[in-house]
């Protein structure tokens, strides 16, 4: 079975769509309540690596994007999560899961103000320590 069929498996309703954009890569939505849950069968049961979360403000909600690798494979899998509130963007942390997460979802919440609930150093990390509390320089100016 390849890792798509195992992916679709494992998480069978928790896949909102899937999109696949080439041979070596593929997207597929799930509801922020479910990001833990999905990385610890993305990293822990399907053993894909995690490279990097991508985050967006875009017009009418924020877009958070986890991408895992498959490297044996050279496959891609990038899994979207829509954060609808606008006001107060939040999601659960995967830092407990997996500590390299720390570093990415610090700069997610320090350009786009995305909090990650249950992160446990959620500080600074590339801004000066002036920079004005609540401005978040990633987010689109309305």
């Amino acid at each position: 079975m390849d890792m798509r069929d195992r992916i679709k498996e494992n998480l069978q309703d928790k896949i909102k769509d899937w999109q696949e954009q080439s041979i070596k890569r593929v997207y597929f939505s799930i509801d922020k309540k479910d990001i833990f849950e999905v990385t610890q069968v993305l990293f822990r049961r399907l053993e894909l690596r995690f490279i990097t979360l991508s985050a967006t403000d875009m017009p009418d909600y924020f877009e958070a994007i986890y991408h895992f690798s498959n490297d044996p494979a050279g496959e891609i899998y990038s899994v979207r999560v829509i954060l609808e509130d606008k006001l107060k963007p939040e999601i659960q942390s995967i830092t407990p899961l997996l500590p390299a997460a720390e570093w990415i979802e610090r700069e997610s919440w320090e350009m786009l103000g995305i909090n990650f609930k249950g992160h446990p150093n959620l500080k600074k990390l590339l801004l000066d320590e002036d920079w004005p509390e609540g401005d978040y320089p990633l987010r689109n100016k309305r």
